[in-house]
């Protein structure tokens, strides 16, 4: 197993072989998948260092970087690959995401021309990935399937029935009869022309914006398949909250704009024509050929995101995959409630009208922020400090052992928080050292912490006398917490000076 410090070492080999100087590797915060970040600052920009061990999910990713690059879609360039394809290097992107505006759309209660704005820019760049992106694409590199098939349909039902449906005792349902509406669906999903790439992930927090335009990431799972699937993951993603008549006008936007392009014209292989004038008869079946199915796929993206977040909430007990379980059922229920499909699914139907009941269920799971309690303190005076929570974990960093501002004249009077120290402090690579292994620790801690629900953890820094390295270091780490996790609260106690500062969870 590759250690951290390995990891950090091919990282900086490979920037310095692309002709520039590694002045600081951070890792980022997790995002759920078994991939691991780094962000690296050079003599010349922001990279992002990437370590994962599945090859064939990264030749994926390589194969269609390089791909859409050439085709002038906004993607990561992928700069510097490993010899054993584990770790690779690419384009900083930055930390605003598409979600970011909704979250702030949420808070004030209603989709900004800006956000709106942003979700049209993003569904223009979609088509470009679905027809352009498309034409000349290795799709044997494609991870784990090539195509969407029945197989891969029958996954996502089946993700539904075995991660959420089973988890729930008060919904009856047989399970033949169920699975034979499956089979119906995917037969009827399976007629839509299919000739075009498939995001699969095409959602809020896969869309970064910078300067106010989209780029795209965590594409590697995609595949050849229909136009649908990715409208839906993204107008139909549940905690946006999105209000139907804003999803009606941005879905009559995309079909406006796919109709000016290739037309849904079928034959024996599922073919799309290309031809600059098309009739008006042609644009309206192109119209009427994605509104055809488009129903089934939002049945289908709902189902297989009541999976993911019973596998993820129900299976793993992940308290915020729990809490967004009401968002998916309203959803879903609304479906039922219109069904649009041109045959019922009896089973199907008759589960999901029971699903009712597991709205007060699940509404009754209270959002519980951590807190995470930073203390800087002087193991001459006082000591380690009490665990107030009663947990008893937690950490405490020696800091003695790095370069002591304290011994100089100069730095008698100041503290940690003072810039003089700082940037004595700042100067040392001994300390960019020691706060690199700080965070990793500490961030896998809280990512464990927030999956798991719990409510406290406890992060002490101490020096000798409680004033200079370990108010610095207390300060900088939860600066940082607060920065990359704004869904805790975090609590800063510089013990020695009687300071305290309070962030609060946004």
């Amino acid at each position: 197993m590759v250690t951290l410090e390995e990891i950090k070492k091919t990282i900086a080999e490979l920037i310095e072989n692309l002709g520039e100087k590694v002045l600081e590797i951070n890792a980022m915060p997790s995002s759920g998948s078994s991939r691991r970040y780094f962000r690296v600052k050079t003599d010349n920009r922001y990279l992002i260092g990437a370590h994962n061990l599945n090859i064939e999910e990264n030749e994926a990713f390589f194969s269609f970087s390089k791909h859409f690059h050439e085709c002038g879609l906004p993607v990561p360039e992928v700069l510097a690959i490993s010899p054993s394809k584990e770790i690779y290097i690419q384009t900083d992107l930055g930390d605003v995401t598409l979600f970011h505006h909704i979250e702030d759309c949420l808070k004030n209660g209603y989709f900004d021309n800006t956000t709106i704005d942003l979700y049209k820019k993003s569904l223009d760049k979609l088509i470009d990935f679905q027809i352009i992106g498309h034409q000349g694409l290795d799709y044997s590199k494609a991870f784990p399937t090539p195509a969407f098939d029945e197989m891969s349909i029958m996954e996502d039902l089946n993700y539904f029935k075995y991660c959420f449906l089973k988890e729930q005792e008060e919904i009856s349902f047989n399970e033949t009869r169920l699975d034979t509406d499956f089979q119906r669906l995917a037969k009827y999903i399976l007629e839509a022309p299919s000739d075009f790439f498939m995001y699969r992930d095409f959602q809020s927090r896969n869309i970064m914006i910078v300067d106010n335009e989209p780029y795209f990431i965590d594409y590697q799972g995609g595949r050849k398949g229909p136009l649908q699937y990715d409208v839906v993951s993204l107008l139909y993603q549940v905690k946006a909250k999105m209000p139907q008549e804003l999803r009606n006008e941005l879905i009559e936007y995309y079909k406006k704009r796919i109709s000016r392009l290739p037309v849904f014209a079928r034959n024996d292989n599922q073919d799309v024509s290309f031809r600059p004038e098309r009739s008006e008869v042609e644009k309206s079946s192109t119209a009427e050929t994605f509104d055809k199915y488009f129903p089934s796929f939002v049945l289908l993206r709902l189902l297989q995101v009541l999976g993911a977040y019973g596998f993820r909430g129900l299976i793993q007990k992940k308290l915020h995959f729990m809490q967004s379980i009401p968002y998916a059922i309203r959803e879903i229920m609304k479906a039922c409630e219109n069904w649009q499909l041109p045959f019922n699914l009896p089973e199907l139907q008759a589960v999901i009208k029971q699903f009712g009941i597991l709205l007060t269920k699940y509404e009754q799971i209270e959002p519980e922020r951590l807190t995470i309690t930073v203390n800087s303190f002087s193991f001459k005076n006082g000591g380690v400090p009490y665990d107030k929570s009663g947990n008893g974990g937690g950490f405490v960093f020696d800091c003695r052992a790095l370069p002591n501002p304290g011994r100089f004249v100069e730095f008698k009077k100041s503290t940690g928080e003072d810039a003089d120290v700082k940037e004595f402090l700042d100067d040392k690579p001994d300390v960019h050292y020691f706060l690199q292994n700080v965070q990793m620790l500490v961030y896998q801690s809280i990512d464990n912490y927030l999956e798991r629900g719990f409510k406290n953890l406890q992060i002490n820094f101490g020096c000798t006398g409680g004033q200079h390295r370990s108010v610095f270091f207390a300060q900088k780490i939860g600066e940082l917490i607060h920065e990359n996790y704004p869904m805790v609260n975090v609590e800063i106690n510089h013990l020695a000076q009687h300071i305290t500062h309070v962030y609060e969870a946004k």
